[in-house]
């Protein structure tokens, strides 16, 4: 039979609690960061269609995501 150890309510809810610790993080870190501008990222973005802006926040973000991602591993 198959190993299925993965499938223990210990293991997935480990899983699912790491992985919303990462969202808080990740959320945190960029509310801190949109405070830390001199403008609104979200209105920039939206509704002022910086395209540029949207890059340096996109980098910035998937930055965030890697750090946090290796600190949980």
């Amino acid at each position: 039979m198959m190993n299925m150890e993965w499938l223990r309510p210990g293991v997935v809810l480990g899983s699912v609690m790491y992985a919303l610790i990462g969202v808080l993080v990740f959320w945190i870190s960029f509310i801190i960061i949109d405070k830390l501008t001199p403008y609104n990222l979200w209105e920039e973005i939206v509704e002022k269609q910086n395209r540029a802006l949207a890059l340096v926040v996109a980098a910035m973000s998937l930055g965030i995501c890697i750090i946090v991602a290796a600190a949980i591993h």
